[in-house]
């Protein structure tokens, strides 16, 4: 009869044990976690209020107190490149130890499906899998979420070494980009892929940012009657997927090219955006975004833009925002900021304006370079107008790298193409001037592509330019007196102006029409 007597206690012992909360790290410390180099390094977590926290790592050793809410952190002094890993120990109630921790540059990379594209659809991607074997090269891989409010923690895949096992996974921009530094610098790279496909920069954008500007009330307004549609949009959805799998059941039936045939000719209806959708104004930043701070990083890579180009307008004083903000919350300065400015893609239904719908939405990038330590690729020479997704992932990534080896880096490398600073008007003919146009102006494989030219009837009409060391002299002999003069302005244009060393000239337009 003395083992009920025995056991009350023990189970009391064991609920009072639950009620601890356990010592905790935020998402980015795991085994094989990546430090950047060379700044203060904030370790954070969660544990019971008023416990006792000891970090050590490197021979130091940090104090901190839980708040009130569980939250903890402490402040590593400035770290010097390590590529022998480490333990870091984390010491409360419980005691946590990540293996193999290394020194050495973070990277944040982000932005919608051509960031988060994998190596492993890559070009070349069975060659470049098979040779990934740098283990000083790491990701940590972000979980899709959407929160309505700014999240503490997020489920993320470990920080993973770059192997043939598992660089498929990588993001395949970010894994060019960190491999040319990380042979440049020869220190442990680290890269955080915290991206989205098919996402706007709006949902990227924190809450003080979105509410920081009257101008994107807008976002707002748009989102509410989106919310305030989707029940009906919902029904309507669900009645046209019905028929649409009974279609398809059909045309299965009749064997696999009819099937085949039909999906070609009738996607999958798409789902109304509603409640919890990637879409949310800032619910990538809650729930994605939030939770990495105030993690150190060296800069951030960039590749999005396509979901805002109906609406390019809009978008430069988003992304300007966005990236003031993350600069702020991230709290260490103007941290880098290097993006892609979009590819050459024909937009289904191109023509008329709508046939230009990119080319506003990269000058609204172009105009974003107006902040400080920004620095834009281009990828408007090697993309697919048939595909959205670019395969030639490697020269973005090293176009990429080009701005963080000399902006970032110090070492001196031209990084930029011809870049457009002004037009003067020569009789029936307008001379363009450029910057960044070292070693002369360059037209590949034919003469300069992509030229418009217009008069004061603000009309274009395609022209032909003539290269003059530096500058451009492009006419047309409908034009007469010119008074306007375009390159690359289309969803799609065949762009092939670049400098001696061999980089795509920027889009331009003289006017502001």
């Amino acid at each position: 009869m003395r083992l009920p007597v025995l056991r009350l206690p023990l189970v009391l012992l064991l609920a009072a044990a639950a009620l601890r909360a356990e010592v905790t790290l935020a998402p980015l410390f795991s085994d094989g976690a990546v430090l950047q180099r060379d700044k203060p390094v904030p370790i954070w977590g969660r544990a019971d209020a008023g416990e006792k926290i000891t970090v050590t790592f490197a021979g130091q050793r940090r104090e901190a107190t839980p708040d009130a809410e569980g939250r903890w952190l402490v402040m590593l002094e400035p770290l010097a490149a390590a590529a022998q890993g480490a333990d870091l120990t984390v010491a409360g109630k419980n005691t946590l130890v990540l293996r193999d921790v290394v020194v050495g540059e973070v990277w944040l990379c982000s932005g919608q499906s051509n960031m988060e594209w994998p190596l492993s659809r890559a070009a070349d991607a069975a060659a470049e899998i098979a040779a990934a074997n740098f283990p000083l090269l790491r990701q940590v891989k972000i979980e899709r979420t959407v929160a309505e409010a700014p999240a503490d923690t997020v489920k993320t895949t470990g920080w993973q070494r770059a192997t043939p096992q598992t660089a498929g996974a990588f993001t395949a921009v970010g894994y060019f980009f960190a491999r040319d530094l990380h042979r440049k610098l020869g220190v442990p790279l680290g890269l955080i892929n915290c991206s989205w496909g098919g996402t706007p920069v709006e949902a990227w954008m924190s809450p003080v940012a979105l509410a920081g500007d009257p101008r994107f009330a807008v976002v707002a307004e748009r989102w509410r009657k989106n919310l305030e549609e989707f029940p009906a949009a919902q029904a309507a959805h669900d009645g046209r997927l019905a028929a649409w799998t009974k279609a398809a059941a059909a045309a299965q039936v009749q064997g696999k090219p009819a099937h085949e045939a039909f999906l070609k000719k009738n996607p999958r209806p798409r789902p109304p955006r509603g409640p919890g959708d990637p879409w949310t104004p800032a619910g990538l930043f809650n729930g994605m975004v939030n939770p990495l701070l105030p993690g150190a990083l060296r800069g951030v890579i960039w590749y999005q833009g396509e979901s805002n180009a109906e609406r390019a307008g809009e978008y430069h004083a988003l992304f300007a925002a966005m990236i003031r903000a993350w600069r702020a919350h991230f709290g260490q300065g103007d941290i880098p900021f290097y993006w892609v400015s979009l590819a050459n893609y024909a937009v289904p239904a191109d023509g008329g304006e709508r046939g230009r719908t990119y080319a506003f939405l990269r000058e609204a990038q172009t105009q974003t370079l107006a902040l400080p330590h920004t620095g834009q690729a281009l990828a408007i020479d090697i993309g697919d107008p048939k595909d959205i997704h670019p395969t030639n992932k490697q020269e973005v990534g090293r176009r990429l790298a080009l701005l963080a080896r000399h902006r970032t880096y110090g070492l001196i490398t031209d990084d930029t193409g011809p870049t457009f600073a002004g037009a003067a008007r020569e009789g029936n003919a307008l001379r363009v001037r450029f910057t960044h146009a070292s070693g002369g102006l360059i037209a590949r494989d034919k003469p300069v592509q992509a030229l418009e030219i217009a008069g004061a009837d603000r009309i274009f009409h395609p022209a032909e330019g003539r290269i003059d060391r530096d500058t451009l002299v492009v006419r047309a002999a409908a034009v007469r007196e010119p008074v306007a003069v375009r390159y690359a302005w289309t969803n799609a244009p065949q762009a092939n102006l670049y400098n001696g060393a061999g980089l795509p000239a920027v889009p331009f337009r003289s006017d502001a029409w």
